[in-house]
């Protein structure tokens, strides 16, 4: 996993390394996205980390303190790219979704790091008994929704979007697309295979704008023209 720079001191000579916490992050980060909340033990997490117990416990409190931090910076080195690339100057709304879809379908799929999504795979292995983490998981994940519809509300109000636009449902529909892309991700699909998906998403994303996300109407004009096409060719 590719870990940032960070101000941390290194070992003198005679003395005992110095914790840095942003490394011990990425490293416990990791540990939970690969194997899960539940899955993974304070011993893990002192093994991976290098760090001491006692120097973890004062840091963090317990596991599901260091589960926190780790979500935090999980949401501060991945998240708010994608939320950049949303607010990208100069961007059409059909340009900052894909390039929003296929940054995703980079990282889900990026071999440096687990695969999948953070908050959507974590949440996927949690019990009933985990229920603090389990709404931690659930407002991040809805943090994710909410930027969609922040972001497609800016563009309805400088008339990017139709005013008919259900824009709940689109952002909804967006957020949907990137869990299915993080659970394809996860069964071993490739950085193609969910860039393939984008595709789709952009070539339907003309009519999704026009029909406010009626996919009824949507899949209609689609059969549509696929009807007409097949009525010119059997004339021709």
């Amino acid at each position: 996993m590719n870990i940032e720079p960070t101000a941390c001191l290194k070992k003198g000579r005679g003395r005992p390394k110095q914790f840095c916490r942003d490394i011990a992050l990425d490293k416990a980060l990791e540990m939970f996205w690969r194997h899960g909340y539940e899955a993974t033990s304070m011993a893990d997490l002192v093994d991976v980390t290098g760090a001491k117990a006692p120097t973890l416990y004062a840091e963090f409190g317990n596991k599901e303190g260091l589960f926190r931090a780790a979500v935090e910076r999980y949401v501060s080195k991945f998240a708010e790219k994608g939320k950049a690339l949303l607010n990208r100057p100069g961007s059409t709304i059909a340009e900052a979704v894909e390039d929003f879809m296929r940054a995703a379908a980079a990282m889900f799929t990026d071999k440096s790091l687990p695969s999948g999504c953070f908050i959507i795979c974590t949440s996927a292995a949690l019990s009933a008994s985990s229920d603090d983490v389990a709404e931690l998981l659930r407002t991040r994940h809805h943090l994710q929704e909410n930027t969609l519809r922040e972001f497609l509300s800016e563009r309805q109000a400088t008339g990017e979007l139709p005013p008919h636009t259900n824009i709940a449902a689109l952002a909804k529909y967006l957020a949907c697309t990137l869990q299915g892309m993080s659970v394809q991700a996860r069964d071993g699909a490739t950085h193609e295979n969910l860039d393939s998906i984008v595709s789709t998403l952009m070539a339907v994303w003309p009519e999704l704008m026009r029909s406010g996300t009626d996919l009824r109407l949507v899949t209609t004009d689609i059969n549509t023209d696929t009807s007409a096409a097949d009525i010119s060719a059997a004339s021709a």
